[in-house]
């Protein structure tokens, strides 16, 4: 079977599923394991994805999301381009399980979904909570600020680490905040993981100096950390590395 990954986690999903041999190209922003990835025909980036470019590399199948806004419009040209493809939209933690089990039955290879799901499921155990639960405002944007609200697997890692999602009653996948939301959610713990830009580039003085933000716990207290959004918000395997990070960032602010 000949496979394109359009989005980076589904190109983890392959991979980690022991499948990467099936990848005939990937969009740009797929980077990772990179042994596998830097050998593979690039197709675009994720929202402007060349779908000629894809339809010239002849593969039986495509896998897709609809996990970032926009992409919706690009599985329609998919589509159109008569192209046969798997679409992906996890929101929650099991549903990024149920991706893996979609993904692996797909590739002919649905008994390898279980050991890999039971052994990400078991590498981030749910922290038994004997104290509060810090509030932890994780940023997907920083101009508007972006946080990720119910439907998203990242307020079950926030859960899981010991903290709270502020928003997690909010029926959404993410949600724009003003300044005095987030004053009134006084959250202890902020984590950049600005989609799209490399965590190098994150910086915490672009919290501090937002208007009313000197009085927020968690700039008061210092805890403003980086996590790169392939961690946070890839639903792939790699979201292990980020629970640790949100485990220990966590604890910090006990």
């Amino acid at each position: 079977m000949r496979v394109f990954s359009h989005t980076p986690a589904n190109t983890e999903i392959v991979c980690a599923l022991g499948c990467a041999e099936r990848l005939v190209g990937v969009d740009a922003d797929s980077d990772h394991p990179a042994e596998v990835v830097a050998r593979l025909p690039r197709a675009g980036r994720d929202l402007d994805l060349d779908e000629q470019a894809v339809l010239r590399l002849r593969p039986d199948l495509v896998l897709t999301s609809l996990t970032v806004p926009g992409h919706e419009h690009v599985v329609e040209r998919l589509q159109r381009a008569g192209l046969a493809i798997l679409v992906s939209d996890p929101q929650s933690l099991q549903g990024v399980y149920a991706n893996i089990r979609e993904i692996a039955a797909a590739l002919g290879v649905a008994e390898r979904a279980e050991p890999l799901i039971a052994q990400m499921d078991a590498a981030m155990p749910a922290v038994a909570v004997a104290q509060r639960r810090p509030a932890v405002l994780v940023e997907w944007w920083p101009k508007p600020v972006i946080a990720p609200a119910r439907r998203s697997w990242t307020t079950d890692l926030i859960e899981r680490a010991g903290g709270r999602n502020p928003w997690a009653d909010e029926d959404a996948k993410s949600l724009p905040l003003e300044n005095a939301r987030v004053l009134a959610a006084a959250p202890e713990v902020v984590v950049m993981s600005w989609c799209g830009v490399r965590e190098s580039n994150y910086r915490a003085d672009i919290v501090r100096r937002r208007e009313g933000w000197a009085d927020v716990p968690a700039v008061r207290g210092g805890h403003i950390h980086a996590c790169s959004e392939a961690f946070l918000g890839r639903p792939g395997p790699r979201l292990v590395e980020g629970y640790r990070r949100l485990r220990a960032h966590i604890a910090q602010a006990l």
